[in-house]
């Protein structure tokens, strides 16, 4: 079953033009669910049954992975039959049929401008990495980009002058997002010092370098902001989806209409993007809660 789940990654580089990140979280389930498949006895996708597919997901109820992970990876063994249905490895889909775990809708953690601001000024200095950070997460804020996005983005699709940058998201989606003022003051203070001095001729690609010079990684900058919140001391659990989701939820409290705040984050569905309404109203229900007389 393996040299299947071979063509099934080939199959989402070549014609889903998936990223790197989401093929290795379907490489992960499916590595889990063949070995519990191999395990069975099932070496062939026609012996595979619906109860097999159940008992699975039994087990990974039994090692208390939850509901959210769990129908992911229901999600993954979906779409791997139906691959194989589509290559003619197989005549059915047998996890059509099974029920996806009930996921609770947890509310994203957003900073407020309060925090946002504390966060920035813990940046403030001379240093080339002061000057990097801030720019870093002005960015980050300004546009809702993805972590991932951030890392990867490249010189020539940032226009300082314009102040809007291009981005390729999931399933290499392009999509433009104005940059604003703010963040375009910092990046372009961080490109003619700190980045001018790495990379005077611009041979690297990436608009944002490590103090080495080389490419940024995802893990560094999930260090830096861990740092910088740290200093900020905000007692919160933030990470790089944070200012994302705080810029998502300020610009549907300052009147920002859903569907434009979908095309900047690159949602490809309304739905996921309409969880930052319910953030909103139960902020204004909180506020109602403590200032009303009678709340």
């Amino acid at each position: 079953m393996n040299d299947y789940l071979d063509l099934f990654i080939s199959y989402l580089t070549v014609e889903k033009g998936l990223s790197i990140n989401t093929q290795s979280a379907y490489s992960r389930d499916l590595a889990r669910y063949l070995d519990f498949l191999e395990k069975s006895g099932r070496q062939a996708p026609a012996e595979v049954a619906p109860t097999d597919i159940a008992a699975f997901m039994g087990t990974l109820q039994k090692l208390k992975i939850g509901p959210r992970s769990r129908a992911r990876c229901l999600s993954s063994i979906r779409m791997f039959h139906k691959f194989l249905m589509i290559e003619n490895y197989a005549d059915c889909n047998p996890a059509t049929i099974i029920e996806a775990p009930r996921t609770l809708h947890k509310l994203p953690q957003f900073l407020d401008l309060q925090e946002v601001d504390a966060l920035f000024s813990a940046c403030i200095g001379e240093r080339d990495e002061d000057l990097r950070d801030l720019a870093m997460l002005e960015l980050l804020y300004a546009t809702g980009l993805r972590v991932s996005e951030l890392v990867n983005l490249k010189l020539r699709e940032v226009n300082l002058d314009s102040g809007y940058l291009m981005t390729f998201g999931k399933g290499s989606k392009e999509r433009l997002v104005p940059i604003g003022e703010s963040a375009r003051v910092r990046a372009t203070v961080y490109l003619d010092s700190v980045r001018q001095r790495l990379d005077p001729l611009r041979q690297i690609p990436y608009f944002f370098l490590s103090r080495l010079g080389g490419a940024m990684s995802r893990q560094a900058f999930w260090n830096i902001i861990k740092k910088r919140a740290l200093i900020a001391a905000i007692r919160k659990n933030i990470s790089p989806h944070t200012l994302r989701h705080s810029f998502a939820t300020h610009l549907l409290e300052n009147g920002a209409d859903l569907r434009s705040v979908q095309i900047m984050l690159g949602h490809a569905d309304l739905a996921t993007t309409q969880i930052y309404t319910h953030v909103t109203r139960e902020r204004l229900k909180r506020l109602h809660q403590q200032i009303h007389p009678r709340g």
